[in-house]
């Protein structure tokens, strides 16, 4: 029988999507169904580019249908309401290229990153041309990061000299950059080379195709084709300036918010298709006379490995909500947005973790996708922003979502059809100080008879007294090796926040919740220990860290109850041949 909480290719069925999209999202399935196992294997392998993918795609109108805002979906697009920005949907679709490969998922996930910055202008003839481009099946780059600066905007090396006919000649290299050997259209920063500081930021549209458009390298050992490519004395018309000035900024981070949220949910497709191979495996390796999962570590690994990832899905299934739900008055998906992409990743990497341990020499053999799940889990949580960057955004609304919340109306489930429009008109990208969060508390106060929720929500209050009465001072706010175990805490009360929301709202198992927690409140007493051992912890501090130690509640038949769930796993999905 199918856990009902993972993806599932035999059995998924989307019925909570409109028509259309849950035959899209099937359609996906059966491809890649279709195609094999040997076939995914083989092209990751092999570094095939993925021409056939893109193929299916175009033909079926995928990236054209999920990646088309309804205020650009012209009059023939066929099915009402077809074409729109819809997270929710796009979520799906990364947990299902998440657990093919990541390599189809990073085709993808660069063509919405190169779309950012299109369906933010008010250049109608360039949107319509990227509709038109998506309508034929093209994708789309995101001409941003350069070798010597990396995704410093401040120091973009990209030059534009006016041609004194209102357009640029563009003269520079960019480094980095998904899809751009094959992108209809590239957005590349760039700055102006007559005017000085913000005002001379430009986003432009680029033709990969172009003879000005040199290719110079793929840059990784991949399929993903992470180019290298340089401009030499490229010719941008007026119609082609996407932004200007401080807007070209802003454009920038707002394209980077839309986009690192896809990370989390290509994670757990990902850490979905391994357990199943992982389970599996030690389900039916015979060890010393019997099956590796009756070992105790071993199932406290894969049931840690369980939970966590359930843990995954429900805060990003949660987030989902708050991101679709956002507003000029309610910014809060801009803390949610870099959890999923700090928090979530990195437990997708600690599931991988648990089951290699497990399942050790078979994690390295060819023919199983463990082998790339392992290597490709560990980009995620270096891609959009590194996992210290998007702890130190985290830490900028601490203080107001622990200690001064404010009123909202509560965020239903968002699976409604509807266009995602706010993503793309965020406004500046500033004032994160003045973002106010609804109480954290009432989540907890519904599971207070959940014993480690309980014991988790005694370490979410005593962090809240550190804020109080031991927040690091002037001089350690410039320590960032002590902001970020501060940090770790903060996510863990946020993470659970979240996950205790969707569990409520989906009615989760009380023994994975249970389960859950005891690993968060592990997690919270481990990064606890890792404050009081900085070399700038003050006493008080230090005294703090000791005293947020909590032990887990120890149940042993609630524990069996949940390997359970887990062995169950064992046979449950096989991927065709």
């Amino acid at each position: 029988m199918a856990d009902p909480l993972l993806f599932n290719p035999r059995t998924y069925d989307p019925a909570h999507f409109d028509p259309e999209t849950r035959r899209l999202l099937r359609a996906t399935v059966d491809w890649f169904e279709e195609r094999g196992k040997r076939r995914l294997i083989e092209d990751y392998r092999s570094r095939a580019w993925l021409a056939d993918f893109l193929a299916f795609s175009a033909k079926e109108g995928l990236f054209a249908t999920f990646l088309t805002p309804a205020s650009a979906a012209g009059e023939d697009s066929g099915d009402q309401g077809a074409k729109r920005w819809d997270t929710a949907r796009i979520a799906a679709l990364n947990e299902i290229f998440g657990f093919y490969g990541l390599d189809y998922w990073y085709a993808w996930q660069v063509t919405i990153l190169g779309l950012g910055p299109v369906w933010q202008s008010d250049n109608a003839a360039a949107r319509d041309r990227a509709a038109e481009l998506l309508a034929q099946g093209e994708v789309f780059a995101f001409g941003l990061s350069e070798k010597t600066h990396g995704a410093d905007i401040y120091s973009t090396d990209m030059l534009l000299e006016p041609d004194g006919e209102g357009g640029f000649r563009a003269t520079g290299s960019k480094y980095y950059i998904g899809n751009g050997n094959a992108a209809g259209l590239v957005s590349v920063f760039g700055r102006r080379t007559d005017v000085e500081g913000p005002d001379g930021y430009v986003f432009f549209a680029a033709d990969s195709r172009h003879p000005a458009y040199h290719l110079v390298k793929n840059v990784v050992d991949s399929s993903k084709y992470v180019s290298e490519f340089r401009l030499e004395d490229y010719p941008v018309a007026a119609g082609d300036v996407l932004h200007t000035g401080r807007a070209a900024f802003d454009a920038a981070l707002n394209t980077v918010n839309v986009g690192k949220f896809n990370l989390c949910t290509a994670s757990i497709g990902i850490c979905e298709h391994a357990m199943y191979e992982a389970v599996t495996h030690a389900h039916n390796r015979i060890l010393y006379g019997r099956p590796v999962t009756a070992f105790p570590h071993v199932r406290r690994e894969l049931t840690d490995a369980y939970v966590r990832l359930v843990g995954m899905k429900l805060f990003s299934d949660r987030a989902v909500d708050y991101f679709r739900s956002a507003g000029p008055d309610d910014r809060r998906y801009l803390l949610f947005n870099p959890m999923t992409k700090m928090k979530v990743t990195t437990e997708g990497e600690k599931v991988i973790d648990l089951m290699w341990d497990v399942i050790a020499a078979k994690g390295f053999e060819k023919d199983n996708y463990f082998a790339q799940a392992a290597i490709e889990i560990r980009g995620l949580p270096k891609l959009e922003g590194t996992v210290h960057v998007n702890l130190a955004l985290i830490l900028k609304f601490m203080r107001n979502h622990l200690l001064d919340p404010a009123a909202y109306e509560p965020v239903p489930t968002r699976l409604d059809a509807a266009d995602d429009a706010f993503l793309f008109r965020q406004g500046p990208a500033r004032g994160l100080g003045s973002v106010r969060f609804h109480d954290w508390r009432p989540a907890f106060d519904a599971y207070a008879d959940v014993p480690n929720v309980a014991r988790f929500r005694e370490q979410a209050d005593a962090l809240c007294e550190f804020v109080t009465t031991a927040a690091p001072d002037e001089r350690q706010s410039r320590d960032l090796d002590l902001l970020l175990a501060v940090g770790q805490l903060f996510a863990l009360v946020v993470h659970g926040q979240l996950i205790l929301e969707q569990a409520r709202l989906t009615g989760l198992d009380q023994d994975v919740l249970d389960e859950l927690f005891a690993v968060l409140v592990r997690d919270f007493s481990a990064h606890a220990v890792e404050l009081h051992g900085k070399d700038s912890a003050t006493e008080r501090q230090q005294e703090w860290a000791l005293g947020a130690v909590r032990r887990p509640v120890v149940d042993e038949e609630r524990s069996a109850r949940v390997w359970q769930r887990v062995e169950a796993l064992s046979g449950a999905y096989e991927m065709a041949p």
